[in-house]
């Protein structure tokens, strides 16, 4: 695909949308790794109502009406202590889907995340990306983020 085939739609998330979210997220896994999102659907509603119920979180969908979701983003906003109790995003779980990207969408959705942290007074950014998806840290590195950390995982 080269080209759009008609403008993104970026909104909040419904619960419909979950599936085409895990979709994303499975296709999203880097590498040779293999991902499977298949949990009771209860799991799935708990967590989704979760977020929705949480003023400090979005989860967001872009689509197109005629194609249905091809991305996704959960923003997260934080208060810390650094810097004068400043605000922060996070930004997790950004996936497009590997048929539509390269088209500007990851932009499309960088720029909304971009314009809610300032809406809300956030002063910082923040993501994760699996050391394994080179191609997205070269577009965020390109939008402007820098690698200034390490992260770390602590599975329980």
């Amino acid at each position: 695909m080269n080209s759009l085939p008609e403008e993104l739609i970026l909104r909040p998330a419904r619960f419909e949308d979950v599936p085409a979210i895990l979709d994303l997220i499975v296709k999203g896994a880097p590498g040779d790794e293999v991902r499977v999102e298949n949990a009771p659907e209860a799991a799935y509603r708990a967590a989704f109502d979760a977020i929705e119920a949480d003023n400090n979180q979005m989860l967001y969908v872009g689509e197109f009406p005629e194609k249905g979701v091809v991305c996704t983003m959960q923003l997260i906003f934080i208060p810390t202590l650094v810097k004068g109790g400043q605000w922060r995003m996070e930004m997790e779980s950004v996936h497009v889907n590997p048929d539509y990207r390269g088209l500007g969408l990851g932009g499309q959705m960088l720029d909304k995340a971009v314009e809610i942290a300032k809406s809300r007074g956030c002063g910082l950014i923040q993501l994760t990306s699996n050391k394994l998806r080179l191609d997205a840290h070269r577009f965020y590195e390109r939008y402007g983020f820098a690698k200034s950390h390490e992260g770390f995982k602590f599975q329980l």
